[in-house]
């Protein structure tokens, strides 16, 4: 097998890899205030909004020192690792008790932190300037479609249920369970690739590179990293980014939790209610994938850089905003178990719902390819600190996001959104154009 197919192996695999777990997991997120909501009456009260507020809390907190644990045991291991606590905190739902389940979001939020940073890591080293982008879209999509099998699930399985048994519960998270596993076990498959052309090295940097990595001791290698994570903070470019990133651990709070939470608890959606929410997460799914497809394919003759996709997320996710305004009682948020009877500013659509659903993949896709194709081209030297800070941020605001969702009704928490999108999207402009200017002065585009 050449270099170049055993790196687009390698990221198909990872894709592959993440598309199993998460579509354990993103299935999870996805109903877990369905199923908590379910179980504060009998003798288990808990808050699904709560958990993940405390996954990305500990997420964010544990960002900066996972640069140190990827480059202590590798990236593989790291993911492997990880993907064993991801699978352990789904099967807590088979029998879920308050203090186990708060105690595995505090372990996954470490996890996830770790699995990220590998993951960055992996992309950037098995890509090189010409391939990042290409490679971004490709493991974009295949994670993404993840939200499509688990949802699908659920879509038939809670077809006109109102509640959810304990019979119904404990059927999909064993299976949700083994499927993580699988995924897990697929890191394995990963293979080493060649040193030659992966970004950000050059041919006459190869053997000073290797020599320096042979002298540096393990405890090197880890105290480094995380100095370059904290260096990496307060770049200007960094700082920028930040912004773009924020808006995406915002968004991502709201399609992954609280949309799914905001149409299971409209009573004039009828019978449907529940099996609704799985079918919003396949059309979520389906916005993603057509997304990731369409600018990994796209990148490589993209004369035009990255911001015309951008600009294109933030319109897709303005629209589906207002159509959600319009389409959803304002307390469907933070509804009670029995959800609410409250009218909308329109007659309540299933319809504009699923809609919406779609509208919201389809612009974190965008948003999310870019912000990948980016810092591996930033940072390609520095790709495990720079996907970590990333990660940190993003986590951090979506714990936020999670936390003030128990407590804002949804037209607050649209408005928090818009907010943010439109001057992420205005940074990351200015973050672009400046790459581009360098890039045309014949400079080193990851020098910045």
């Amino acid at each position: 097998m050449s270099p170049e197919s055993k790196k687009l192996f390698n990221i198909i695999i990872l894709g592959v890899a993440f598309m199993f777990m998460f579509t354990a997991f993103q299935t999870c997120g996805n109903v877990a205030q369905t199923v908590i909501r379910s179980l504060n009456s009998t003798d288990f009260h808990g808050s699904g909004y709560t958990s993940m507020a405390i996954i990305y809390g500990v997420f964010s907190a544990s960002n900066l020192i996972t640069p140190s644990v990827v480059a202590i045991i590798g990236p593989q291991l790291s993911m492997f690792a990880s993907g064993l606590f991801y699978s352990m905190y789904i099967a807590v739902f088979i029998q879920p008790l308050p203090w186990s389940f708060y105690t595995a979001s505090v372990f996954i939020g470490i996890a996830a932190a770790v699995l990220w940073t590998a993951q960055g890591n992996c992309l950037t080293i098995n890509s090189d300037e010409h391939t990042i982008g290409r490679n971004s879209g490709i493991f974009w999509a295949l994670l993404q479609s993840s939200l499509f099998f688990g949802n699908l699930y659920i879509y038939f399985a809670w077809q006109g249920k109102t509640q959810i048994s304990e019979s119904d519960r404990r059927t999909v998270f064993i299976a949700l369970t083994v499927i993580s596993l699988v995924g897990t076990v697929l890191f394995f498959l990963i293979r080493q690739p060649d040193s030659e052309n992966v970004l950000g090295e050059d041919e006459s940097s190869d053997d000073q590179d290797l020599e320096n990595e042979s002298a540096q001791s393990t405890m090197g290698k880890a105290v480094d990293a995380f100095k370059k994570s904290l260096k990496l903070c307060v770049t200007k470019e960094m700082l920028l980014l930040s912004i773009t990133t924020a808006y995406t651990g915002l968004e991502l709070t709201f399609f992954s939790g609280v949309y799914g939470t905001c149409i299971g608890a409209v009573n004039k959606f009828g019978m449907e209610e529940k099996s609704l929410i799985g079918l919003s997460g396949i059309f979520i799914g389906i916005g993603e994938i057509l997304g990731g497809s369409l600018f990994g394919l796209l990148s490589k003759n993209n004369r035009f850089g990255r911001n015309p996709v951008v600009l294109l997320g933030i319109l897709v996710h303005f629209i589906a905003f207002y159509l959600i305004f319009l389409n959803m009682p304002g307390d469907a948020p933070i509804a009670p178990v029995e959800g609410t009877d409250s009218s909308a500013y329109i007659k309540s659509s299933k319809e504009v719902a699923i809609f919406c659903s779609f509208l919201l993949g389809l612009g974190d896709s965008c948003f999310n390819t870019q912000l990948l194709s980016i810092l591996g081209f930033l940072y390609s030297e520095d790709s495990a600190p720079a996907f970590a800070v990333f990660k940190f941020v993003q986590s951090i605001c979506a714990a936020v996001a999670f936390f003030y969702s128990n407590y804002l009704l949804l037209h607050w928490q649209l408005l928090v959104m818009v907010i943010f999108g439109f001057f992420g999207t205005i940074s990351f402009f200015s973050v672009e154009w400046a790459a581009a200017a360098i890039v045309a002065r014949g400079s080193d585009y990851r020098s910045i």
